[in-house]
């Protein structure tokens, strides 16, 4: 991995359906240990119908190329604890290392 590691993560795919027939997630772990940077973020935003500045905090999240995730993915921080849902995956691409995959995430708790 080419960015300071903070944490390790645990990786959850799949979903379920309950008792009244809804779509639920499981907590089945595809991957666990998995070395990660998580950080942070908050960014002041506008738009032109409203141009009173709001605070829109985001994660963005790198693991090692070649890891097994995917979007909808949650991650787990074993550090912390918090949990994040994976929006979008993607990697920049090198002619010389296997760059490592960025991860685009939202809180969930």
């Amino acid at each position: 991995m080419l960015a300071l590691a903070s944490t390790t993560i645990t990786v959850y795919r799949g979903t379920t359906t309950d008792a009244w027939g809804d779509e639920a997630d499981t907590d089945t772990p595809v991957l666990t240990g998995v070395v990660a940077s998580i950080t942070e973020q908050s960014r002041r935003v506008t738009t032109r119908d409203d141009p009173t500045p709001r605070i829109v905090r985001y994660a963005v999240g790198r693991v090692t190329a070649g890891t097994d995730i995917s979007d909808q993915d949650r991650i787990r921080d074993e550090r912390t604890g918090a949990v994040y849902i994976v929006e979008a995956v993607s990697s920049m691409s090198s002619p010389v290392v296997a760059a490592d995959l960025r991860l685009d995430l939202r809180r969930t708790t």
